[in-house]
C-alpha cells in the first residue's frame, strides 16, 4: 500500500503483479492473468480459468497463484489472497514475486514485522526486484523508520530510476523529515513521470508548508483539473484562498468540496468561516454546527460560535 501521508487522507496501492513466467503458449484467460492491465475482477477471474484448467504445473501453476492472490489483495480479499499465495510459495519456494505480493498482504494487515520479512526474502531472491524495495520501505515508514525506508526508497530508485511510486515515497519521507527541497524535487520528478491528482496535491502540500501559496494553489489547481469531482483538490485550494485572503474564492471552493464530500468535517469549518468573514452570520453559523454534528468538540468551531452567540 501506499504510505499515508498526514494531512490528506488517502490510501493508494502500488500494483504488484507477477511476472509471466517463462514458458510457451497460453490463451486467453492466460494472457489476461498476467496482464498489467487487467482489473482485479477480471484477473482473479483469469488466473482462476488458468487454475481449474488443471493443465499447468510448476512455475507456470505458481505463477497464476501468485497473480490470482494479486488481484485478491487488490479486491481485499486478503485471506484468500494469502491462500494463493502461500500455494505459490509451496509451488516455487524460489519465486520472488509470490513472498512480495504474500509481503504486501501483512502489510494491509498492518503486521509489518512480517511483512518486511516477505519482503527480505524476495529480495534474496531476486536483488534486483525494485518493487520489493519499495514495498519494504513503505512497511518500515509505517512502523516509524524513516532512515530504513528512506534507503529501501533509495535502492528502489537505482534499480528503476524512472519508479513513480519510488518517488513519491521518498518525496514523503523527506517530507516528514522536513527536507523540502529533496522533497519538492521527488515530487516533481512523479509529476513528470506519471502526473495524477495525488502527486500535485503532494507537491501542494510542500509548497504550502513552505509558505509558497501561489505555487500550492497551482498544483492543487491541477489536481482539480485532472479530478474535477474529487473533493480533495477543491478543499486544499479552499484552504490556500482563505489563508490569501480570498474569501469568496474559498467559499467557492469549499461549495465543491462539500458537493462531492459532505463528509468532511473540515471543510464545514472552513467555509463557515469563510462565511463568517464574508459577513454571512448565520450561513457561518449553520456551517459550524455542521462541522460539530460531524466532530463533537471539533475546538476551533465551537470558538467561532461562543464569539457569535450561537453556543
Amino acid at each position: 500500500m501506499r504510505v499515508r501521508l498526514s494531512l490528506v487522507a488517502l490510501l493508494a496501492v502500488l500494483a504488484s503483479s507477477a511476472p509471466v513466467p517463462a514458458a510457451a503458449e497460453g490463451g486467453p484467460a492466460w494472457e489476461a492473468c498476467f496482464a498489467l492491465a487487467s482489473t482485479p475482477d477480471a484477473r482473479v477471474k483469469a488466473c482462476s480459468a488458468v487454475i481449474d484448467t488443471k493443465s499447468e504445473t510448476g512455475k507456470r501453476l505458481a505463477g497464476a497463484y501468485c497473480s490470482r492472490g494479486h488481484g485478491l489483495t487488490e479486491k481485499r480479499e486478503l485471506e484468500a489472497a494469502l491462500s494463493d499465495l502461500d500455494e505459490a510459495v509451496r509451488l516455487d519456494p524460489d519465486y520472488a514475486c509470490a513472498y512480495n505480493n504474500r509481503g504486501r498482504v501483512y502489510s494491509f494487515k498492518r503486521d509489518y514485522d512480517r511483512a518486511i520479512a516477505e519482503y527480505d526474502q524476495a529480495i534474496k531472491l531476486d536483488p534486483s526486484l525494485a518493487m520489493a524495495y519499495n514495498n519494504r520501505g513503505e512497511s518500515r515508514f509505517n512502523k516509524g523508520d524513516l532512515d530504513g525506508a528512506l534507503a529501501d526508497f533509495d535502492t528502489a530508485i537505482k534499480r528503476t530510476p524512472n519508479y513513480a511510486m519510488a518517488h513519491s515515497n521518498r518525496g514523503l519521507v523527506y517530507y516528514r523529515k522536513r527536507d523540502m527541497a529533496r522533497a519538492l524535487a521527488d515530487y516533481t520528478m512523479r509529476i513528470k513521470l506519471a502526473p495524477d491528482l495525488l502527486a500535485y496535491i503532494d507537491r501542494g502540500n510542500v509548497y504550502r508548508d513552505s509558505e509558497q501559496l501561489g505555487r500550492a494553489a497551482a498544483d492543487y489547481g491541477e489536481a482539480i483539473r485532472l479530478a474535477p469531482t474529487d473533493a480533495r483538490g477543491w478543499r486544499n485550494r479552499g484552504m490556500i484562498r482563505l489563508f490569501q485572503g480570498d474569501f469568496k474564492g474559498g467559499l467557492s471552493d469549499y461549495d465543491k468540496a462539500l458537493q462531492y464530500d459532505p463528509s468532511d468535517v473540515y471543510s464545514w469549518n472552513n467555509r463557515g468561516q469563510a462565511r463568517l468573514r464574508l459577513g454571512d452570520k448565520q450561513g457561518a453559523i449553520a456551517d459550524l454546527r455542521k462541522a460539530l454534528e460531524l466532530e463533537p468538540g471539533l475546538a476551533s468551531a465551537q470558538d467561532s460560535l461562543r464569539k457569535l452567540g450561537a453556543l
